[in-house]
């Protein structure tokens, strides 16, 4: 709209410019033609009775009829009409030489006639002013105004036409994208515009299908994967009952639990659709003294020193309980798996009043930032743990971080987003 607006006024401008200039010419030239005829008439009088002995009397009774002129006749240098100001050189009228010339206030046109028996010639003044000669040029140029402007808006009306026959097509593709890229996996849209963007559209629609056919395959493989898991784990249950009672019975029994609650969770999560709940919160210190307190049991036999240290909360942070658990127990896992017997290892909470930080630091060797990565591991495990971590951080708009404990070993710092006023 801006550059067919300034196009369509510069294209206006140079034809109204010139335009405007012409209506000012013809308006004067109409007006000095009107006033050289009305001279004309009265020299054509004036010769008429030129054997009059009294020329003073016979100019003085010629009648002037028009109203819009100041006449004035000029015999042996006597004034007879509208005066003449005082200077003004009438030297070629008196030696009968008609002529126009420019005057104080506008234009006079001089027609003088040659009588033999008199000193001059009979000079015939007719005077129009400068408002005669504009008359009707201020109007006319409004009128050409307005029309350059009319015509301005109906270019910029085309072009906000034409401009949102491809802009609304392209942003309804950015909501689109957005929403997409949010979880909402059943976002369409309406293909539409000029071919290209039309073409953009069939393109999204098709992108968004294949993405929601693999990732259904996906869940429903996790899924399928995940209740297959079920037949071994009854018969490892079946087994236990078998094994007479010991404490060691009733830590397997619970390890055991664990360990389904866990693949429900896998068999739930597979099922869930792909967007987020952003709703979801929980209380992150709550959570964390009782996942270390499900893991304490382990610390002890493999003699780990363990601390948790939670600042004043509370700290309700925007993830679900089920994320959450998942998170700490892939942290406290990743300790006990690959530390030595004996290292111990502290659990922090604090934060401020937008993120809660998470941070596990162990006594260990330490380990490879790039751990981060999804799939990478350096123990023989999956490599999810820490993605699982990454994820859930970033889901509830904070981030996972991986760095070296100041008297060595590993320590992995979670932040995440607290809660909005409201949420549940």
């Amino acid at each position: 709209m801006l550059v067919t607006g300034a196009v369509t006024a510069m294209v206006v401008l140079a034809f109204l410019i010139p335009l405007a200039l012409l209506v000012r010419d013809f308006a004067g030239n109409r007006a000095i033609n009107s006033a050289e005829r009305e001279a004309e008439r009265l020299s054509q009088l004036v010769a008429q009775n030129a054997d009059n002995d009294d020329m003073l009397a016979t100019v003085s009774s010629i009648p002037t009829d028009s109203t819009a002129y100041l006449v004035s006749f000029v015999v042996n240098d006597v004034v007879v009409g509208s005066p003449i100001p005082p200077g003004e050189d009438l030297t070629q009228a008196k030696d009968g030489i008609a002529f126009r010339a420019t005057v104080a206030g506008g234009e006079a046109i001089y027609a003088p006639v040659i009588i033999p028996r008199l000193e001059s010639a009979v000079v015939t003044r007719v005077f129009i002013a400068n408002e005669q000669l504009r008359a009707g040029v201020d109007r006319s140029w409004r009128i050409l105004g307005a029309l350059g402007l009319v015509l301005v808006l109906i270019a910029l009306a085309v072009a906000d036409r034409l401009g949102r026959s491809i802009v609304e097509p392209v942003r309804e593709l950015s909501t689109s994208a957005a929403l997409l890229g949010e979880g909402a996996l059943d976002t369409r849209v309406i293909p539409s515009g000029p071919p290209e963007v039309r073409e953009v559209g069939v393109e999204f629609n098709r992108l968004a299908e294949r993405m929601t056919t693999l990732l259904r395959l996906e869940r429903e493989a996790a899924a399928d994967m995940s209740h297959r898991l079920r037949t071994p784990l009854t018969a490892l249950r079946l087994d236990l009952d078998a094994v007479v009672e010991s404490p060691a019975k009733d830590r397997l029994l619970d390890d055991l639990d664990e360990l389904e609650r866990t693949v429900n969770f896998v068999i739930e999560a597979a099922r869930r659709p792909g967007r987020v709940d952003a709703d979801s919160t929980c209380e992150l210190g709550e959570l964390t003294a009782a996942r270390l307190e499900f893991w304490s049991a382990l610390a002890e036999e493999q003699g780990r020193e363990v601390s948790l240290q939670v600042d004043e909360g509370p700290w309700l942070v925007a993830a679900g309980e089920a994320d959450v658990v998942a998170m700490i127990d892939a942290l406290l896992g990743n300790v006990m798996a690959h530390t030595d017997d004996g290292v111990g290892f502290v659990v922090e909470i604090n934060g401020d009043e937008s993120t809660a930080t998470l941070t596990v630091t162990d006594a260990g060797p330490g380990f490879d930032p790039g751990l981060a990565e999804r799939g990478r591991s350096s123990a023989g495990s999956t490599g999810l743990g820490l993605d699982i971590v990454r994820r859930t951080a970033e889901a509830s708009g904070g981030s996972l971080v991986i760095e070296s404990a100041d008297g060595g070993g590993g320590k992995v710092v979670v932040t995440l987003g607290i809660a909005r006023s409201g949420s549940s």
